[in-house]
């Protein structure tokens, strides 16, 4: 029997030249999750920042969301002059912040994981540190190349969870084990969000929506990893299909 899956999520393309040609890409982690995880069917969306188009796909789908890459946001979208030699996709961030905007503006609900968190925050006025280890303070939260995939993906440092988050209504403890896989990290945190956990440093890790009228949710670590063999990570994206759930009613 075929299994109909009705929830349908929407998520981005990253862009890659292979060659001398243009590519759109998808993490299979994000995909395994939505399907793995949320029983649910996911829905590519090639960035391609055309109004017309996104709002075919968002009109089809019962959420967003937001997956981690490669490349970082380029800089001058909050405001700050390019420091790091890193990679960036500006296809994606141009198709990721009208995505964005006009989910929130269809009460689509929006679920940002590492990238997609940060973009979360830009889009809604915050910025960025670009190195976050070249900041007084911050631990090195960026993962070890040398190390195999099971490794980086691993437990690095805990969090620690509001006590009146989301997260902490569905953790069995104040404190949870993250994994750590980035460069970047929230700066100066959007207006219209509040702080969920925050590292062992100080470092923002997770945030959602001010209002409780919409669901936003963004978190800095990857909980799509293996997500059915974590209890935490896959509550995390059970609040995000109860939310997608609620919407497509």
């Amino acid at each position: 029997m075929i299994d109909e899956r009705p929830l349908r999520i929407g998520v981005l393309a990253d862009c890659k030249m292979v060659g001398p040609h243009e590519f759109h890409s998808f993490g299979d982690k994000y995909l395994r999750a939505i399907s793995d995880g949320m029983k649910a069917l996911p829905v590519l969306i090639p960035a391609w920042a055309e109004r017309d188009l996104l709002y075919c796909y968002l009109s089809g789908v019962q959420g967003l969301l937001l997956t981690g890459a490669h490349s970082n946001i380029e800089p001058h979208h909050y405001g700050a002059q390019l420091s790091t030699d890193a990679f960036h996709d500006s296809a994606r961030d141009s198709s990721a912040f009208l995505l964005i905007d006009m989910a929130l503006g269809m009460d689509i609900p929006v679920f940002g994981i590492c990238r997609g968190f940060q973009e979360i925050n830009v889009v809604l006025g915050g910025s960025l540190h670009q190195k976050v280890q070249a900041v007084d303070g911050l631990m090195d939260h960026r993962e070890d190349p040398g190390q195999s995939p099971a490794k980086q993906y691993g437990p690095r440092h805990e969090v620690q969870l509001e006590s009146d988050s989301l997260l902490r209504s569905i953790s069995d403890s104040h404190k949870q084990a993250v994994n750590s896989l980035h460069q970047q990290g929230v700066s100066r945190l959007a207006e219209d969000l509040v702080v969920e956990a925050r590292a062992t440093d100080g470092l923002i890790e997770a945030f959602r929506s001010r209002g409780l009228d919409r669901f936003v949710l963004g978190v800095q670590w990857h909980p799509e990893w293996q997500v059915t063999r974590n209890p935490f990570y896959l509550r995390i994206f059970n609040i995000f299909k109860q939310a997608c759930l609620a919407r497509q009613e």
